[in-house]
């Protein structure tokens, strides 16, 4: 894409880029637009470049956007509510958490409702990292991580530091040695480590065990651990589900009064409700809880309206929740299934991650591409030139290039093959996505 350069705009206006979720998005809505003005029949693009649930929402959270309760909202008394959120949006949250724990674990934890897990980042960032412009107490990830994460990074002028993943020719990534987490923390100085249990790109689900030792990792070193549960419960195989709150004195001495864990939560994908813009701030610090809500008091409160939908959640049981979740469950796994052995199938030597939660898959094409192969620019083709006629309809997929979940190191970048796959449309749009990419893939290997 061409990236217009003017002298009046800042050099953070000059030097960003459209995000590598929405990127094809943006690109094939100008061929729409051009396709409409040249009379050409319509084109359908099945979108799994970002995250966006086409899922039905929660029917409580449904009803209550239908019907509200809240009396001033009906009479139209829209005022500015509290800026950590309403007490019930926060327990909504807490709740949520505790249906994941067994009954004898009941951590005290702290809320601060956003909008959004995107918003949570920010703050989260922003209460563990060095000064904007420093290089000290950068943030600590596994590479690839979500791309978001470096995105907030970036504009609020913190520093990031990663440690390497690969992914191997049978779609799994390397998993990070405490030792390598540890000789980082020594090298870097991190003020947090984040990680993502249920991660995000590459599929993979962190076992408690190994959450423990990287906790017992931030103690000793007294730095925060943030956890990204966004995805909390999604996961495919015979596994407890993990989660920082599992983790007790027992397991690493001191970590329940210590005050070093944060949780990033968010109502978009476990109840399909990502249109709501609806996360949570998590700790078991107050003091962090109470400085992340002085830093949001700038932008006055969460909204107020969205706050109330996610309170109809309120009076459901823990064991609503855990079963609301456990078909979620279902749905995925499924899906995901279909989709690695359709692959497989349709393009021999591609390289996959392996689903074991979210709801996301990595795929490499380096065994199969011709030299120079550029994710990005196959991401584009796709969005403004290729298509491929299904059932008498052109049709063509959007997915999302992986440079941006890379932290880059030494100029390296291996998302230049790869590109992720999300989930989210309906299920009988899913079980097309390896046929197009196929078909689009051999179009595009054919011009270059």
């Amino acid at each position: 894409m061409n990236y217009k350069q003017d002298s009046k705009f800042s050099n953070f206006f000059n030097n960003v880029r459209p995000s590598g979720l929405r990127l094809a998005q943006t690109v094939f809505e100008n061929r729409v637009a051009s396709d409409k003005e040249n009379h050409k029949a319509p084109i359908e693009a099945i979108n799994v470049a970002i995250g966006s649930v086409s899922l039905k929402t929660h029917p409580k959270m449904l009803e209550r956007y239908l019907n509200p309760t809240n009396q001033e909202l009906i009479e139209g008394t829209w005022r500015y509510g509290e800026t950590p959120g309403t007490q019930k949006a926060n327990d909504v949250f807490i709740k949520i958490i505790r249906a994941f724990l067994p009954k004898d674990i009941n951590p005290q934890l702290y809320s601060v409702v956003q909008e959004g897990g995107s918003a949570v980042m920010r703050t989260a960032i922003l209460g563990v990292c060095g000064d904007a412009g420093s290089d000290e107490k950068p943030l600590l990830v596994m590479n690839p991580t979500y791309t978001n994460y470096k995105a907030v990074v970036d504009e609020i002028g913190r520093k990031i530091v990663s440690v390497p993943r690969a992914l191997d020719r049978k779609g799994n990534f390397s998993n990070v040695a405490v030792k390598e987490i540890e000789d980082a923390i020594k090298k870097y100085k991190p003020g947090a480590l984040l990680i993502i249990p249920y991660d995000n790109p590459s599929g993979q689900l962190m076992r408690q065990k190994t959450i423990n030792e990287y906790a017992r990792i931030c103690m000793k070193n007294n730095i925060f651990i943030i956890s990204d549960e966004a995805y909390r419960g999604l996961y495919y195989v015979d596994e407890e589900p993990p989660t920082i709150w599992k983790v007790t004195n027992k397991d690493v001495e001191g970590i329940e009064e210590a005050g070093i864990r944060i949780s990033i939560e968010s109502l978009s994908k476990t109840f399909n409700a990502c249109g709501l813009r609806m996360g949570a701030l998590v700790t078991d610090n107050k003091d962090f809880r109470d400085k992340a809500s002085y830093a949001n008091t700038t932008y006055l409160c969460p909204s107020i309206i969205d706050q109330h939908i996610a309170e109809a959640l309120y009076d459901e049981s823990e064991e609503d929740i855990l079963n609301w979740i456990n078909d979620l469950k279902t749905y995925y796994k499924k899906i995901l299934k279909n989709l690695y052995e359709e692959f497989k199938k349709h393009i021999p030597g591609i390289i996959m991650s392996q689903p074991e939660a979210s709801i996301y898959t990595v795929l490499d094409v380096r065994e199969i591409a011709k030299p120079g192969f550029d994710a990005e620019d196959f991401v584009m083709f796709c969005a403004q030139n290729g298509e491929v006629e299904i059932d008498s309809k052109r049709m063509t997929l959007l997915v999302s290039p992986m440079w941006g979940f890379y932290n880059v190191l030494n100029n390296t970048n291996p998302g230049h093959t790869q590109m992720r796959i999300a989930c989210v449309a309906p299920e009988h749009k899913m079980k097309l996505v390896p046929k197009l990419f196929a078909k689009l893939f051999e179009q595009y290997e054919a011009q270059r």
